[in-house]
């Protein structure tokens, strides 16, 4: 059996694929079946040591992104994406998976294409409330759909639509909050601030931070994601803003985490504040409470859609950028750290949202039509 997945451009798309294929791995050697072989194609790996690890070969396909903006790029990249499905064409051909998995995405695009052409079966997921483009046309002939929002159901053919929410991978689960704190050489008293940017950091929520860091210190701990190109700037000025406080021990910068240090500070987390991209996800698996801050500039603005729909679950609040302020900040972490039963419905609220088998029914799927398709 041979089993493809496609799609990329970002972490939303690339991690729940190496989920899905953990969970194929898993299910595979639990019924002892044989192996399928399983393939990647995108226009680049995005992380090589995951594909690796899973046991994914990568397929290199070129394609182009369509911006909503005027660009010049626009008009090369229309070619770019006419050689990528003439690549993936042949590149199919010669492969024949059994399955395709499509992620969504420009990067799925060609592989789609492909995947019609030869009447091979696809899958998609969906992991915003609002799909992207290539979903909802891939989702006319695909032979299964599955979604991460509920609200994103109705974009496609209820017969074949499926709620099953987000694949979240093992690795970020299984919290251990002593050795967090162990980990990080944190103080198990003081209620910790997890402030996660995305792996590129967000240089507004990190400026906003800063503002009222001061006065954050007095009252918690705080970790903070900055983001690999912000993380000299921003450490050294928040060396400025605690120097000489005898507090300061109690703010940890660090430019981008682990899979080991991301679950680690979210074991640690009292509160978790985000952007309202694919980390949704996490959170909602982890049962933190958080504050969301939806990326404005986001395709479709799909983050500020999954934000006020994460938000009515009761797991979070939202922040919108053009609110966002030093005071509105400090106010909203002040009031919901202040009230545990307020927490505590957030925990739960976040548990209830989590969907921690979506990994498991989407590999089960892909499983089922490839070995029918083999016969």
């Amino acid at each position: 059996m041979k089993i493809m997945f496609t799609g990329g451009g970002t972490g939303g798309h690339f991690y729940p694929i190496i989920a899905v294929a953990e969970s194929i791995k898993k299910i595979v050697k639990e019924k002892r079946l044989l192996p399928p072989a399983l393939y990647y194609m995108a226009n680049e790996p995005y992380d090589r040591r995951a594909l690796f690890d899973a046991g994914i070969t990568f397929v290199s396909m070129p394609s182009g992104k369509i911006r909503r903006y005027f660009s010049l790029l626009n008009v090369t990249d229309v070619f770019k994406t006419a050689a990528g499905v003439l690549k993936s064409l042949w590149k199919i051909f010669l492969i024949y998976p059994d399955v395709i998995f499509g992620k969504g995405g420009y990067a799925s695009f060609p592989a789609l294409v492909a995947a019609r052409i030869f009447r091979i079966p696809v899958v998609i997921h969906e992991s915003d409330s609002v799909p992207g483009r290539v979903n909802v046309w891939a989702g006319k002939f695909a032979v299964s759909v599955a979604v991460s929002f509920p609200e994103a159901a109705k974009y496609f053919p209820e017969e074949k639509t499926a709620f099953t929410g987000n694949p979240v991978r093992q690795e970020v689960l299984n919290l251990d909050p002593d050795a967090a704190y162990e980990y990080f050489k944190m103080e198990k008293n003081v209620p910790t601030i997890f402030v996660i940017g995305g792996s590129q950091g967000a240089r507004i929520i990190n400026e906003t931070l800063l503002s009222v860091l001061a006065e954050l210190v007095k009252k918690y701990q705080v970790i903070h994601q900055t983001g690999s190109k912000n993380f000299d700037d921003v450490s050294k000025e928040a060396g400025v803003i605690l120097s000489g406080s005898p507090l300061k021990t109690r703010y940890l910068p660090i430019a981008y985490l682990d899979d080991v240090q991301m679950k680690s500070a979210a074991a640690a987390a009292s509160l978790v504040v985000s952007r309202a991209g694919s980390t949704i996800f996490e959170l909602a698996a982890w049962g933190v409470p958080s504050i969301v801050i939806p990326l404005r500039e986001a395709a479709e603005d799909h983050q500020t859609k999954n934000a006020f729909n994460y938000a009515r679950s009761g797991a979070a609040v939202v922040i919108e950028e053009v609110n966002l302020s030093p005071h509105v900040l400090l106010s909203e972490i002040d009031r919901l750290l202040g009230d545990s039963a307020k927490l505590a419905q957030m925990k739960t609220a976040a548990r209830q949202f989590a969907r921690l088998d979506a990994a498991d029914t989407i590999a089960l799927k892909l499983l089922e039509i490839g070995l029918s398709h083999e016969v």
